[in-house]
């Protein structure tokens, strides 16, 4: 540019601009250069435009709708729509969410009780149904029950060993699986006056120590062993929730067992009780 001044002076003092131009090493060609708008720049403001009308629209949209009055090449439409940075920008509208209570935590023993279902397979590829379940305070492994199939019988076949022999828990969880809200189950629950606790679905976390329950019955028994038959696979599951509940240590429990764990809470309430009785 001060070149270009430099010329222009030298020009209006009486020199040629060939010779102007000499003495101030430009070339003449770039004294005389004209700056055109670009071809472009017409339809970029065309484009931008129609962003700008129709926020939601790509550049398939704009170059039809161009092409309405003009004839237009669709890959420099394309070109010519990232350049300018016209991509659609896809905005969130902030939604209110709509507040639910924590999951109900367990406080003692048989207070809140989780159940679900794995899934494996024998040697031989027949698939056999397990549903585990545990206590959510103790952490201990109430049950783990192997059939070749699933149903709502089954499910309370496996309750209703299971309540005559420890009693029934005040709070049952679960997932929304066909067999947990059959009809039967949920009427044979009422009659014995245990709460249901259905989580929300597609939320596993919110089942989440039962689902740790049931990823260390995977990890650690069914992983390790290839059952020949279901009967094996019983055998199996019933020695590892022995393992499980009396000798393997348990990280949540200051790693003490749930067997463990359960006799000191007992304990403790029991001298705490102790505590209160006057002397």
């Amino acid at each position: 540019m001060e070149r270009r001044n430099a010329v222009r002076f030298l020009v209006t003092q009486g020199l040629s601009v060939l010779r102007a131009c000499e003495l101030v090493h430009l070339q003449r060609a770039t004294f005389l250069y004209q700056a055109r708008p670009a071809a472009d720049d017409e339809l970029v403001g065309d484009l931008e435009a129609l962003a700008q009308a129709n926020p939601c629209y790509g550049y398939r949209r704009a170059w039809a709708l161009l092409r309405r009055k003009r004839t237009v090449n669709r890959k420099r439409v394309h070109r010519l729509w990232k350049r300018a940075k016209l991509q659609v920008k896809r905005v969130k509208r902030p939604r209110t969410r709509r507040e639910r209570p924590p999951p109900l935590a367990a406080r003692y023993p048989n207070h809140v009780v989780a159940y679900d279902f794995l899934q494996d397979q024998d040697m031989y590829g027949r698939t056999f149904y397990i549903l585990t379940v545990m206590d959510e305070f103790t952490r201990e492994g109430l049950g783990i029950a192997a059939a070749d199939a699933t149903s709502a019988e089954w499910v309370l076949a496996v309750l209703d060993e299971l309540v005559t022999r420890r009693g029934a828990p005040e709070n049952l969880r679960s997932d929304n699986g066909a067999e947990f809200v059959a009809l039967a189950v949920q009427a044979w629950l009422a009659r014995r006056q245990i709460r249901t606790l259905y989580i929300d679905p597609g939320c596993p976390w919110q089942n989440g120590k039962e689902e740790g329950f049931n990823g260390t019955v995977r990890d650690e028994c069914l992983n390790l062993h290839l059952f020949a038959s279901l009967a094996e696979a019983r055998v199996r599951l019933a020695a590892f929730r022995d393992h499980y509940n009396n000798d393997r240590p348990h990280s949540r429990l200051d790693y003490m067992t749930p067997v463990a764990f359960k006799k000191a809470w007992e304990a403790a309430q029991a001298k705490q009780q102790d505590s209160l009785i006057p002397a």
